[in-house]
């Protein structure tokens, strides 16, 4: 499950707030979603703050004490002694958390490795398989892990600093008037649902999100797109697309329920470009278009 944390302290120096306090591993600040206020005021790890200032940082972790071993079938993509890249098929949580306690891509790792997959952290003794990013039960694709500390640290910061390269495929409702765009838009957690999230043209909230869209091909009310994301928010292409009209089809909670199509969310990690965490190699890894997706598409050419 994720367990949410928080740390405050006044500073008790100058410089870069990542480096004010050793209560807070560095590690944390390097985290996609974690959260950083100065006197209240959300900002990068790169800020400076003087003494005095008060520093909140919040960030989530994922949690696995108990998790159970399952044998479940995975898709392996690449495997060598730093990291597993798999397929995740759609439906699957990549870890356990409220209402889906097991048959999870966590629960099949812990199978598959055994012990020698737990890193445990030195202070509280909490074991965590090493996921290194997520996808939505509801998405399909690319996923990778990490087999050691090392490789997940390496990863972790490539996922933070955005310097990999994630492309998604996806089938979106109604008719692009752009073959090409851009969304450059902060996502926010939606007051009204705290499970959801919103855009925000205020850049003091929330968190920087960029999206960038290809119509593939036009169809009439849909159209098959290719995403590359530069960040990597919760629900980020999800809310993205809804926030210009043209949600992912099948999306339960940004979009509603069409009435042509009764399939799970359209949305594909198609590709996944990475710096390997020992060797540096730059690698791609990719996962072919599932039964669901290639499905639609041929119905909609009219050839199915």
């Amino acid at each position: 499950m994720r367990e949410e944390k928080s740390v405050s302290f006044i500073s008790q120096t100058s410089g870069r707030v990542d480096r004010a306090s050793d209560d807070v591993p560095r590690s944390v600040f390097s985290l996609p979603e974690t959260v950083i206020t100065v006197n209240g005021r959300t900002v990068k790890k790169s800020q400076k703050v003087r003494e005095g200032d008060s520093v909140t940082v919040t960030w989530t972790e994922e949690v696995f004490a108990g998790l159970e071993a399952e044998d479940i079938q995975l898709k392996v993509i690449y495997e060598d002694d730093a990291i597993l890249v798999i397929d995740k098929p759609s439906g699957m949580n990549v870890h356990p958390g409220a209402g889906c306690p097991g048959g999870t891509v966590a629960n099949a790792l812990l199978f598959r490795y055994g012990d020698d997959f737990q890193t445990q952290d030195d202070e509280e003794g909490e074991l965590r398989p090493g996921i290194v990013h997520r996808l939505d039960k509801d998405t399909s694709g690319v996923l990778i892990t990490a087999k050691t500390r090392e490789a997940h640290t390496a990863l972790a910061r490539q996922f933070a600093a955005h310097t990999n390269e994630k492309v998604y495929i996806a089938i979106c409702k109604g008719l692009f008037e752009r073959k090409r765009g851009t969304i450059d838009r902060n996502i926010v957690r939606n007051e009204k649902n705290r499970k959801t999230f919103t855009v925000t043209d205020s850049a003091d909230r929330g968190k920087s999100a960029v999206t960038h869209y290809t119509v593939l091909r036009q169809f009439e009310g849909y159209a098959f797109v290719r995403i590359r994301i530069e960040t990597g928010r919760t629900h980020q292409i999800r809310v993205h697309m809804q926030s210009i009209g043209h949600p992912v089809l099948g999306d339960p909670i940004y979009s509603r329920k069409d009435e042509r199509f009764d399939i799970p969310l359209a949305l594909h990690a198609a590709m996944l470009t990475i710096d390997h965490p020992v060797t540096g190699e730059r690698m791609t890894f990719r996962a072919k278009l599932p039964e669901r997706i290639r499905d639609t598409v041929l119905r909609l050419s009219g050839k199915r």
